[in-house]
């Protein structure tokens, strides 16, 4: 059985993001304590490879966490990015995305509009989609087939 060392590229970062994700997120937060890491420290590699570099022999991967429907339509999928050194036998742990809504939530707590977070630097923009998002589901929901 192969064993992996988890290791981070920015660790107090990476911190910062997990915090963020166990407040808001707690479904996503236990998949990745319980399930993904893991997975990963016996070898198991989860998500998509989106980058592979044959001279350092290391693999980027991406791996989409368990999230609302309503806040990966505003903000994006909340995704795990993942480094695997094959030689080293270590993976590093890169960040957690999107990163400016989680990085936000570290310094003060973020509202919710409509059961969403949505960012205090763009409070706006980020109620637009919402009422755009729900004004789209309520239009579809009463179309007669």
């Amino acid at each position: 059985m192969k064993e992996y060392v988890v290791d981070y590229t920015n660790e107090l970062e990476y911190r910062k993001l997990e915090r963020a994700v166990k407040k808001y997120n707690m479904v996503a937060f236990k998949k990745l304590f319980f399930e993904y890491y893991p997975a990963l420290r016996i070898g198991n590699f989860l998500g998509e490879k989106v980058e592979s570099n044959k001279m350092d022999g290391t693999e980027t991967y991406e791996l989409k966490l368990p999230s609302d429907k309503m806040f990966a339509r505003v903000h994006g999928d909340i995704k795990l990015i993942y480094t695997v050194c094959e030689k080293a036998k270590k993976v590093l742990l890169d960040s957690i995305e999107p990163k400016e809504i989680l990085l936000e939530s570290n310094t003060s707590d973020l509202i919710k509009y409509k059961g969403v977070m949505i960012s205090k630097t763009n409070t706006a923009k980020d109620k637009f989609k919402v009422d755009l998002l729900n004004m789209l589901s309520s239009s579809n929901d009463n179309k007669k087939y």
